[in-house]
């Protein structure tokens, strides 16, 4: 397995349609591997390919206490409820936003064995495969920030965390006008 390096705003693979994954085979299975590292790696709770620079529609999500998710061609076939959440993203780091999401998800897709599943899901669940699922359509978080007061910059620790690479103000604004 490998820690695949995250793509960051204003990185156009953010903003591309993926593409269904056709065949199923080794290479997608090794890259849900590499997907949960890294994921686990930068301390996320869900990454999509795109994330990683490969526009399939894939994603991979880890609740914690849960067994990791991992769904190939997901959509969202049901949205019930809202409710306000403050959200972050890998591929905008520093940067947190007040949005709206819903209570509840039906969401389908095919497991890593190609096998179809169905299922509800709610609270954090949902708005990680709301959040990825965005992904995976070209959407950031920041499209559903509805005004800038509603998103800020987040400050690390100490200066060691800060990401190198991480975006710029100006670019997180202009992707936010976008």
């Amino acid at each position: 397995m490998a820690i695949l390096p995250i793509r960051l705003v204003p990185d156009p693979v953010l903003r591309r349609k993926a593409k269904r994954v056709g065949i199923m085979d080794t290479s997608i299975d090794r890259l849900i591997d590499n997907m949960v590292e890294t994921m686990r790696d930068a301390h996320g709770v869900g990454l999509a390919a795109p994330q990683v620079g490969i526009s399939l529609r894939i994603l991979v999500i880890e609740i914690p206490e849960e067994p990791v998710i991992a769904l190939i061609n997901p959509e969202v076939t049901r949205r019930l409820g809202e409710r306000t959440v403050e959200e972050g993203c890998l591929s905008i780091p520093g940067w947190r936003g007040e949005l709206t999401r819903s209570l509840t998800v039906r969401v389908k897709g095919l497991d890593r064995n190609g096998k179809g599943v169905r299922f509800k899901a709610e609270g954090l669940l949902a708005q990680a495969l709301e959040h990825e699922t965005d992904h995976l359509n070209g959407i950031l978080y920041i499209d559903h920030v509805k005004s800038s007061d509603k998103l800020w910059k987040i400050e690390p620790h100490n200066h060691e965390e800060e990401e190198e690479g991480a975006p710029h103000t100006h670019e997180v604004v202009e992707a936010f006008r976008s």
